[in-house]
């Protein structure tokens, strides 16, 4: 059995969980912030008698800075032997620190009436990623990583969180490891947060039915309905308890967030413009202010939805 070891970091309201797969050709899935694998990482791997030094695959679950931050640092670590693996749809995340402005700039940051919003990215980036990279392997789903001796890694498209969100499945022992793709209700902010809903539902779906994790790994300690945060590790029976409340709970955001978009958003002096009504009949209490804002990301993404579909406009 292929051993897998939590690596947790800090990152202010966040836990970021990365993870190490003790295989011949060693992994790490997901970098954290450009401080972790020097200050979290090695000391972590240390103290289980590993080296930084001979991981030779990085495997990235989606784009986001908290997931890739680390990357370029973690590499060099390695001495640049390690392979650096990510969806092709977000690989322009790990190329490109603008292409997290561009992203914040199409998406929440047009409701969150912030002058300096962009300008506060692109320092987020500065200070979070700790290079811009190529990287080595594109993936689009479908893809076997071998690890050595007998141990490979699955690849599967999951899309929704991002477009570019994968599961890598240890083959074998059904350890799967989804970075955000299952939001439940989300972590420190209280919401979930996607790019595309209808994307998450079918990826939650082919979760369900089709991945069926023995072991479910996220990306933070995403919370059930009451609060409580899920730990690290997820036995089956929690991660059918998390990937049902996936769904359960974007079935609720979907119907407020579809309503009030036929309804005709309306800009008020809520926190919340112009999608106030969603977070009054969902009893979202939260800051929407705070990055990364998953409630503008989701409804900005069903307005979207509602505009491809021609039931909306632009605004």
């Amino acid at each position: 059995m292929t051993r897998v070891h939590p690596l947790v970091s800090p990152w202010g309201r966040f836990g970021l969980y990365s993870f190490f797969i003790d295989a011949p050709e060693p992994a790490i899935v997901d970098t954290g912030i450009a401080s972790s694998p020097a200050e979290g990482m090695a000391p972590a791997l240390e103290a289980i008698g590993r080296r930084i030094e001979d991981v030779r695959w990085i495997l990235l679950t989606h784009g986001h800075i908290d997931h890739v931050g680390g990357a370029y640092a973690l590499r060099e670590l390695t001495g640049r032997r390690a392979r650096v693996v990510i969806h092709e749809a977000d690989a322009p995340m790990l190329r490109s620190r603008h292409a997290h402005v561009e992203e914040y700039l199409a998406s929440r940051g047009r409701y969150l009436a912030d002058p300096d919003g962009a300008a506060k990215v692109a320092a987020a980036t500065e200070a979070v990623i700790s290079g811009e990279m190529e990287p080595d392997v594109l993936v689009r789903g479908g893809e076997t990583i071998p690890l050595g001796g007998d141990v490979t890694v699955s690849v599967h498209a999951i899309p929704g969180h991002t477009p570019g969100s994968v599961a890598y499945v240890l083959d074998g022992q059904d350890d799967v490891f989804v970075g955000d793709a299952v939001q439940v209700h989300g972590a420190a902010n209280g919401f979930p947060g996607y790019t595309d809903p209808v994307a998450y539902r079918a990826s939650l779906e082919r979760l369900r039915d089709e991945v069926r994790p023995r072991h479910l790994y996220l990306g933070h300690p995403y919370r059930r309905a009451d609060g409580v945060p899920y730990g690290v590790e997820l036995d089956a029976g929690q991660a059918r308890e998390a990937i049902q409340g996936s769904l359960d709970i974007e079935a609720r955001v979907g119907a407020a967030a579809r309503r009030c978009l036929r309804e005709g958003p309306r800009e008020t002096d809520s926190p919340y413009s112009p999608f106030a009504p969603v977070a009054d009949g969902l009893g979202y209490t939260g800051d929407p202010t705070l990055e990364p804002s998953p409630f503008f990301t989701s409804m900005h993404a069903y307005r979207a939805e509602l505009v491809r579909e021609g039931t909306t406009h632009h605004g």
